[in-house]
């Protein structure tokens, strides 16, 4: 009998948690930029750039990009290795991969690109200077399965940016709630015609480790001085773990 896993407030079996997934990222993928713009009120800009700040990303690093989206942090990391260093975008949904590709293909940056499983990573062990994984890993059926994989193909000394929505700061909270529960699903239906897709962004949130949960599971994975910064009052967190 399969487990089962949380796909939003809904209990599923685990193989299918992919197949939900994977459908409402490739009914996103079309707007997907524009309806982060919204949502965030351009804020995701300034989160994936402190990020790529606090990455310690030099030239000629090697640099892995897993749920890499749209292509956001690839861009800058392609740009801060520059031409002796080299950066892999990756991502599990061929529609989201495809769109990070010809973003950055129309910047005139070309990387490679790879559709993967995080919880089984195509890449050798001890490879990569930096791994940076922004808003994907709540979206991961095993968790620290994935984190696993992230800190065997990181070199030792390599750092782990995890960049996630979080647990907001307590008097904001019912603010947040009404903002998550009426507001997104109301401009996914507005903008992308989803309205599901986006209450499911709502509640996977909810169910998202906390800062210090996460922060623990990194721990036990084998990270060394994991810390972590909330950004927007917790609304997102940014945790960084090194590997010995």
């Amino acid at each position: 009998m399969n487990e089962v896993t949380d796909f939003g407030f809904r209990k599923v079996p685990e193989p299918e948690k992919k197949r939900l997934v994977g459908r409402v990222f490739s009914s996103v993928a079309g707007k997907y930029d524009l309806m982060n713009d919204l949502m965030s009120l351009g804020l995701h800009r300034l989160w994936k750039k402190f990020a790529v700040t606090v990455s310690g990303v030099r030239p000629g690093h090697r640099v892995l990009d897993i749920a890499g989206g749209t292509g956001d942090l690839a861009l800058a990391f392609a740009r801060r290795v520059g031409p002796t260093g080299e950066v892999w975008l990756t991502d599990i949904n061929g529609a989201m991969l495809a769109r990070g590709r010809d973003r950055l293909l129309d910047e005139g940056v070309l990387v490679p690109t790879a559709q993967c499983d995080a919880e089984a990573l195509p890449f050798p062990s001890d490879h990569f200077d930096c791994v940076s994984v922004a808003f994907g890993l709540r979206n991961m059926t095993h968790k620290e399965t994935a984190l696993a994989e992230m800190h065997r193909v990181l070199k030792p000394g390599g750092r782990l940016l995890v960049l996630e929505f979080s647990r907001v700061w307590g008097p904001l909270s019912p603010a947040y709630d009404l903002y998550s529960f009426k507001v997104l699903p109301w401009l996914g239906e507005k903008i992308a015609h989803d309205a599901e897709s986006y209450r499911y962004l709502a509640e996977s949130i909810r169910v998202h480790p906390d800062q210090e949960t996460l922060k623990a599971m990194m721990e036990r994975i084998g990270f060394h001085r994991v810390d972590y910064y909330n950004l927007t009052a917790g609304v997102v967190a940014l945790h960084l773990g090194r590997k010995l």
